[in-house]
């Protein structure tokens, strides 16, 4: 297992259009003990502009890890995963789906479209926020990722 206290920060690519999500998303990771950087992205073309380092994403480091709503606007987050995984650069990035969908057909597609993990977003707040620090420590701490 990875030691988190010497580990370089985490780089986490939140795909979250609901602000109060990417609120409880960001308090969660910063209650966190692990050192991650969290970024942003409010739709599925912003997403994959920041993954692709596309005009202002120029800049953007890669994520180990990317946390991606099934039901964003412009791109829905099923194209988006159907594309990072279809991408040689960018298919390798652990890819956890995070949504409130229980539906079967939302999860038999999402772990066809090669998901690492698919997790329902608890609608209470404490579950809530142990839910992401588990995905957290062991995507950190449990798993070895691919190096950036």
């Amino acid at each position: 297992m990875n030691d988190p206290s010497e580990a370089r920060p985490v780089e986490i690519l939140l795909v979250e259009d609901d602000e109060g999500d990417v609120l409880l998303t960001t308090e969660a990771l910063e209650a966190s003990k692990i050192t991650n950087n969290m970024h942003v992205a409010r739709n599925g073309e912003e997403a994959l502009r920041f993954l692709r380092r596309e005009g202002d994403f120029a800049g953007a480091p890669r994520p180990d890890i990317v946390l991606l709503d099934l039901n964003l606007p412009r791109v829905d987050g099923r194209e988006v995963l159907a594309q990072i995984k279809a991408d040689d650069d960018l298919r390798r990035i652990p890819i956890v789906v995070l949504t409130t969908s229980e539906a079967e057909e939302d999860i038999l597609r999402s772990y066809d479209l090669h998901a690492n993990a698919y997790v329902t977003k608890p609608v209470d707040f404490e579950r809530f926020l142990q839910v992401i620090q588990r995905i957290d420590e062991f995507f950190v701490t449990v798993v070895r990722l691919p190096p950036r």
